[in-house]
């Protein structure tokens, strides 16, 4: 397929120079107002396009794939996550689905260190202070929180942002324990220093602080629910960069409030950008809104991905970040 009669539609805003490259390389429609696509606006686009480019706030289901048409050939996803799509549906359509992996693994490992500092050093406390003109001075009790070097850390998922994670935690002088799928290579543990556990259980209940790196898959949803949450020390902070669908937020919340979790650092959370309104009112909880992977270089860099996915494409071979049924 040439490359000059490519349409391709965009979901959301990009940063401008990918816009930009991308209306030079192929026929782009833009999302010049930023406006989140609906359900119907997400099928119409689909209908008039050879490539789709969406992002983790679209979620294409069976249902919509099936409404299409035959004209949608590739969706290139501006993000590495790709559980807001329906892959198996795609697949069985003859659509090509492509993501954006490793882009965002520095930038995330870097939020997931900025939380745990966050909460720990209970940095939120002390700037609502500050902005409220309401400091009156050092003093030796204010604002204590506790120091992350010498505490355990249990990393879910140890994976490319796990293992990020641990680099950075170990410079701390944490001691990284990890859950995953599948144990690490013996050389990958011994650089990391990093102590495994089939167990995910046994890992919960003797860490400080919980780094959730793991992917929202069937299997992962509500892995953290109220049994498991209740195994952690009632000092143990939580962290999640990952997927908020991981954890029951529900039982989190009630847990946090009643004192029997020390706190929290969350990027993400279950329903998406409707938060439980309970978990603002916690001072020992930091939210922020999926800022993991928002810098200028990483989100360049992720738009770089997907052009090379579609150009790829369309001079006629299989993408270089194709999702393939291995993945999930």
């Amino acid at each position: 397929m040439p490359a000059q009669r490519l349409s391709v539609v965009v979901t959301r805003r990009l940063p401008e120079p990918v816009e930009t490259r991308m209306t030079e390389l192929f026929e782009v429609e833009l999302n010049e107002t930023d406006t989140r696509m609906d359900r119907e606006a997400l099928i119409e686009a689909m209908r008039r396009a050879d490539v789709l480019v969406p992002c983790v706030t679209d979620r294409i289901d069976q249902s919509m794939l099936a409404a299409a048409g035959d004209r949608l050939k590739l969706i290139a996803n501006y993000g590495a996550g790709i559980d807001h799509l329906d892959i198996q549906t795609a697949r069985q359509r003859g659509i090509l689905v492509s993501n954006t992996p490793d882009v965002v693994t520095e930038d995330t490992a870097d939020m997931t260190i900025a939380l745990m500092l966050a909460v720990t050093r209970r940095i939120p406390e002390g700037l609502a202070v500050m902005q409220a003109g309401a400091w009156r001075g050092w003093a030796p009790t204010a604002f204590m929180g506790g120091r992350i070097g010498g505490r355990r850390l249990g990393i879910l998922g140890m994976g490319r942002i796990g293992q990020a994670v641990a680099r950075r935690a170990r410079a701390f002088g944490m001691q990284i324990h990890y859950h995953n799928r599948k144990r690490l290579r013996p050389e990958i543990e011994d650089e990391l220093e990093a102590t495994y556990w089939d167990s995910l259980d046994q890992m919960v209940s003797r860490v400080d602080v919980l780094s959730i790196n793991c992917p929202h898959t069937p299997s992962t949803f509500h892995l953290l629910n109220a049994r498991r949450l209740k195994l952690m020390k009632n000092d143990a902070v939580i962290v999640n960069t990952s997927r908020g669908e991981v954890i029951d937020e529900n039982a989190l919340t009630r847990m946090l409030r009643t004192g029997e979790l020390g706190g929290a650092g969350l990027d993400v959370f279950e329903h998406g950008h409707e938060i439980n309104p309970r978990l603002r009112e916690l001072p020992n909880v930091v939210l922020l809104p999926h800022m993991g992977s928002a810098t200028i270089e990483g989100r360049i860099e992720m738009g770089e991905k997907v052009i090379i996915n579609i150009k790829t494409f369309a001079d006629g071979h299989r993408p270089p970040d194709l999702v393939l049924p291995s993945m999930f």
